[in-house]
């Protein structure tokens, strides 16, 4: 079995980091790593000239072209932070937190041309408690789980022991990539639904609500918060051009939501 392939690795923060870091406490070490830019023709044309294994795809937020994904002898696998075929997309791991899509886990797939579309390889599910977890603590379960099931699969794959399944693409759901906007908060809203988006919205893009102080409105980040009494309880809070503070005392200076 050839335990030490020849691979390219494309891929970005922040599962590209632990899925690195799984590979090479595996022993396996990519001999190039692209980050998130615009593939050229040129770039391909270089990839060609050399013999190659397999290439390896983590969130690289770019669609590979074709003749890129064709070239090393074995294809081109990607992780994806989901089972698929759910939470095809952009922001698998806090669509699910924001969904509370609580059985989670990550996907090892031959890649194609489609938005994770390929047939499977392997998956497992993995069991996150408490939930919900906050964004970032799900960004590194999963990128070392997905770096971890990737080291178990390559020699497999590249030795011809695993079959590919195809997807049931009936089942897909998608998720979408998230813009600052999308943070805005009710606060009366569900207490649940309010705990699960700034859970989910952690760190990128955050969650925010508007407030009014001595006849100005300001606005507030929401940085964490917790169920108490079937309400939300905010335990921590930024507003505009300040420091953290917690909520209690951002609410004795006299603020009030609006």
């Amino acid at each position: 079995m050839k335990t030490n392939p020849r691979f390219v690795f494309f891929g970005t923060a922040p599962l590209a980091s632990g899925v690195l870091s799984e590979l090479a406490q595996a022993g396996f070490v990519p001999e190039r790593i692209v980050e998130s830019a615009k593939i050229q023709p040129e770039f391909v044309d270089e990839l060609s000239k050399e013999s190659w294994d397999v290439f390896v795809v983590a969130s690289f937020g770019k669609i590979l072209p074709k003749r890129l994904i064709e070239l090393p002898k074995h294809g081109t696998l990607n992780v994806h932070p989901s089972l698929l075929p759910r939470l095809r997309g952009a922001s698998p791991m806090r669509s699910a937190i924001l969904t509370d899509e609580r059985e989670t886990g990550v996907s090892v797939m031959l890649l194609d041309e489609q938005m994770d579309h390929g047939p499977l390889l392997a998956q497992k599910k993995i069991l996150v408690e408490p939930w919900p977890p906050r964004g970032r603590e799900l960004d590194e379960r999963l990128a070392h789980e997905g770096g971890k099931l990737l080291a178990q699969v390559l020699p497999l794959w590249i030795e011809g022991a695993i079959q590919p399944q195809e997807q049931n693409h009936d089942l897909a759901t998608y998720c979408v990539r998230f813009s600052k906007e999308d943070g805005l908060l009710d606060l009366n809203d569900d207490p649940h639904k309010n705990l699960l988006k700034i859970r989910a919205f952690d760190g990128w893009p955050g969650t925010y609500a508007f407030f009014e102080r001595s006849g100005k409105k300001i606005r507030v980040q929401i940085l964490d918060a917790h169920i108490k009494d079937n309400a939300l309880a905010i335990d921590l809070v930024k507003p505009e051009g300040k420091r953290e503070m917690s909520y209690e005392a951002f609410l004795n200076s006299g603020a009030k939501p609006l």
